[in-house]
């Protein structure tokens, strides 16, 4: 998590910071504007040529790896800024005593704009209770977080346009918050480990509020780049590197037959299925869903997929497992299951 305790003796000026980021801004649209020369470049000067399978398994690898890593960097730096104004203190504050209904609402919008990581989860999640959160608004906050990922968000809008992404969001959040007031209604606090229990009958904490200049929060944004996408990039290559095999190996009557429209109806069940086991992010499947599409699979089916890998992931599971006990966790994974099924089918119904 990025801390709020920043040297402002030692940061750069507010002036070195606009100029640096008016710079970084042109060059990134200039690059992200002639990303396809860049791959007809790589595939010219390898002597490859289009319409070849190796060709295009290429194209797409050097096409999309920077692309992705543009609008990941991008993203992140504006989230990083974002997450300086909700703070984890700010949020249980901000849900702290919300009506039912309402406090799903606010609790899975939230869960958009504070990009907080998986190891986040159990003292948020703590945090949330201790505070008087409902446990239904919290789990909707718990759910939009990862499955209305801003990354996946950002991505979908610069591969499929604003009508896949508005779409994307507004089912996404639909999940959350129906998904929150049913766990909620189900009355299982009972379910919660012993500890987590006890930490509940003690008091809540206080919510304290730190000033932070522009420049504060520029930093923030950038330390959140270095933190996020240094991690995450290698997922990134393995995630376009395994859909360049997709896009220029794999038949498109294969995929069509397991992931496309005219596909049975198990088909989007049988993908959720088969990414609950898998452990990626946002930013390293989206390039294997944009492969997966370009072969024919319908996008419903592969959007069931990405969010199961993203929202039902296993590591997750084991996480939660530290706070929730086992009747609490079937609930949670069989509603957020449920609520993708929904989407998936909704989206191949009307796209």
């Amino acid at each position: 998590m990025i801390t709020t305790t920043l040297t402002k003796n030692s940061s750069p000026g507010m002036t070195a910071w606009i100029i640096g980021l008016a710079f970084a801004s042109v060059l990134w649209f200039l690059t992200y504007s002639h990303l396809t020369e860049f791959a007809d470049v790589v595939i010219a000067t390898l002597g490859l040529a289009h319409g070849t399978r190796l060709g295009e398994a290429v194209h797409f690898f050097f096409y999309d790896t920077p692309k992705v890593l543009l609008l990941l960097t991008g993203i992140v730096f504006v989230m990083g800024i974002v997450q300086t104004f909700f703070s984890p203190e700010r949020t249980r504050a901000l849900l702290s005593g919300r009506r039912v209904g309402v406090g799903n609402v606010l609790a899975a919008t939230l869960g958009i704009v504070t990009p907080f990581c998986s190891c986040s989860a159990v003292p948020l999640f703590i945090g949330f209770l201790s505070a008087g959160v409902p446990l239904g608004v919290t789990f909707s906050f718990l759910i939009s977080a990862p499955m209305v990922n801003e990354v996946a968000l950002v991505l979908l809008f610069g591969m499929f346009g604003w009508k896949v992404a508005a779409l994307y969001l507004g089912l996404g959040l639909t999940v959350a918050i129906f998904a929150g007031l049913v766990i909620g209604k189900l009355k299982m606090e009972r379910h919660l480990e012993d500890w987590v229990q006890g930490v509940l009958a003690g008091s809540a904490p206080g919510f304290e509020g730190e000033q932070l200049s522009w420049v504060d929060r520029f930093q923030a944004g950038w330390r959140h780049v270095r933190e996020i996408v240094g991690k995450v990039w290698p997922y990134i290559i393995a995630g376009i590197a395994i859909g360049a095999v997709i896009h220029g190996y794999v038949p498109e009557d294969f995929m069509a037959s397991i992931m496309g429209r005219d596909a049975p109806w198990w088909s989007l069940p049988l993908a959720v299925l088969i990414g609950v086991p898998m452990y990626t992010n946002a930013a390293g499947i989206i390039p294997v869903v944009e492969a997966l599409i370009g072969k024919g699979a319908a996008l419903g089916t592969v959007l069931a997929f990405m969010m199961s890998v993203i929202a039902l992931s296993l590591p997750e599971m084991i996480i939660l497992r530290k706070v929730l006990k086992i009747p609490l966790i079937a609930a949670f994974a069989g509603v957020v299951a449920g609520g993708i099924l929904l989407v998936g089918y909704v989206f191949n119904l009307v796209l």
